[in-house]
């Protein structure tokens, strides 16, 4: 088993980082998704040893990360706080990490000088790491992660300060990366750059375990949950005057000159059956269909009211 986290929790005086988490991962490649302040740092501080949990247990790799120094050697972390030294050069940086973790100096002058290519660095391998860019920084921090192959990979918000084609780029390096059967566990708030990656994923909020599931299951259980959907239609005025009599509409509205109506629900998935029955057997035409906000935000503002009982 990849990670073993039972009722953990983690206090820090009366604020609450995470609460009571219970999963386990086999080894894989997972996406750890919250808003920011869910815990998702916390839950990473506490895989790899730097806290400990307040109640509760964790394993990684079947040990106790803060106990097991070991555990370090076979971890790569991408932390999101800048932990770099301004003042050394970026290839002595990464080389000296190689030569820690007990890598013979040949070898590591060569891999240092292969992970600098890879995530784009080769040009800037001599500069100290103060002259960066931010997006610069944050490819020394991967190259940092990835340095000494390890079995799993942690990466907290890694796609901070690049432009869109260093994360682009990333990417395509991690999912290189995944494609070799290495471990991996990618923090975000921001679904889409996850799903580039892995369809696995782990969402928290409020420092608790939501869901874990593929990006299609939440999404399904986005289709079982009450919701608000945006319909556009030339129909408009029409689809809305048929909706307004089922009993699992909340209300209805027409917006836009007329041209689309916001429709609250309780039931999404007999929504989308019956609108589909209608396009195909009584030719009205629907343009789009969209959540009234954005996926991820609607996911997590509904599951957490599920969680509270109040769906």
């Amino acid at each position: 088993m990849l990670l073993n986290v039972h009722h953990a929790s983690r206090f820090y005086g009366t604020v609450i980082g995470v609460n009571d988490l219970t999963f386990e991962l086999p080894v894989g490649a997972y996406g750890l998704v919250g808003p920011n302040g869910a815990g998702k740092s916390t839950l990473i501080g506490m895989l790899t040893g730097a806290l400990s949990p307040s109640l509760g247990t964790v394993r990684v790799f079947g040990s106790n990360p803060r106990t097991t120094p070991s555990n370090l050697a076979r971890i790569g972390l991408c932390p999101a706080s800048d932990d770099l030294n301004p003042n050394v050069i970026a290839r002595d940086w990464i080389r000296l990490q190689l030569r820690m973790l007990g890598m013979d100096a040949v070898n590591a002058n060569r891999r240092t000088d292969e992970v600098l290519e890879w995530v784009g660095l080769q040009h800037a391998a001599k500069h100290s790491i103060g002259s960066f860019s931010l997006g610069m920084r944050q490819r020394c921090k991967i190259a940092q992660a990835i340095a000494h192959r390890p079995d799993l990979l942690i990466l907290d918000e890694p796609f901070n300060g690049l432009d869109p084609i260093g994360r682009l780029e990333i990417v395509e390096l991690l999912k290189s990366w995944v494609h070799q059967g290495r471990s991996v566990l990618l923090a975000s708030h921001v679904l889409h750059e996850v799903e580039g990656i892995t369809d696995a994923f782990i969402l928290i909020y409020g420092g608790r375990l939501l869901a874990i599931g593929s990006s299609g299951e939440l999404r399904g259980m986005m289709a079982e949950l009450p919701r608000e959907v945006v319909i556009e239609s030339p129909h408009a005025p029409n689809i809305a005057e048929r909706l307004v009599a089922q009993t699992w509409v909340n209300w209805v509205r027409i917006i836009d000159d007329r041209q689309a109506i916001r429709v609250a629900v309780l039931e999404p998935l007999r929504l989308y059956q019956t609108l589909a029955h209608w396009v195909v057997h009584e030719e009205l035409k629907v343009v789009r269909l969209q959540g009234a906000d954005g996926d991820l935000a609607s996911l997590f503002r509904l599951l957490v009211s599920r969680h509270r009982g109040q769906l």
